[in-house]
């Protein structure tokens, strides 16, 4: 234990007080007591922080089997309405390569006739509705102006013919009808 530091300085011996308090300072820090105590609390904080990391592990681990999962289900669902649409069309499509194969065009004209109530009785079973436009109120969420006419006898901003239908399913439009307005 150092007690005291004494510097000769012309030849006389002088206390400062920076050297009492390092010697103040060293005898704290040396004594059994305190050493066990940071010893103690160096075990503890070890521990503390080989728990919190093995928390952020196992977080982390989670949040990536998450991801993974998450994404997995995406595509499965998406897969999976695919397969649901193809499976109400691709009886459509047979219809439309056995009509062609009649020449007589009678025949041929009555078989689109079936596909087109086929296509209509697939988009009813997957919700899809037609967006009713002629005599309608333009409205440009839904329509689709690509000509624009003059015409005294209705009102403006009406749709007069429809020029390609729109669909709806819900509230998204799929496709808006493209149609001819009144100014």
């Amino acid at each position: 234990m150092i007690e005291n530091i004494d510097i000769e300085i012309g030849g006389a011996e002088e206390e400062t007080a920076e050297t009492t308090e390092l010697s103040e300072t060293t005898e704290l820090s040396e004594t059994p007591e305190t050493t066990e105590t940071t010893e103690t609390e160096d075990k503890k904080n070890t521990k503390e922080y080989d728990e919190l990391y093995d928390r952020y592990l196992r977080v982390n681990a989670e949040y990536e089997n998450f991801r993974k999962r998450t994404v997995k289900e995406k595509d499965g669902i998406y897969s999976g309405a695919v397969i649901d649409v193809l499976k109400n069309i691709l009886p459509v499509a047979d219809n439309i390569e056995r009509a062609m194969q009649f020449s007589d065009a009678e025949k041929v004209f009555e078989g689109f006739k079936m596909i087109c109530s086929q296509f209509s009785a697939a988009f009813e079973r997957l919700g899809v509705e037609e967006i009713k436009s002629d005599g309608e109120r333009f409205d440009p969420l839904i329509h689709n102006a690509v000509f624009h006419e003059e015409d005294e006898t209705k009102p403006a901003n009406t749709v007069t013919e429809t020029l390609q239908k729109g669909y709806i399913k819900g509230d998204k439009v799929i496709r808006p009808a493209m149609v001819k307005v009144v100014n």
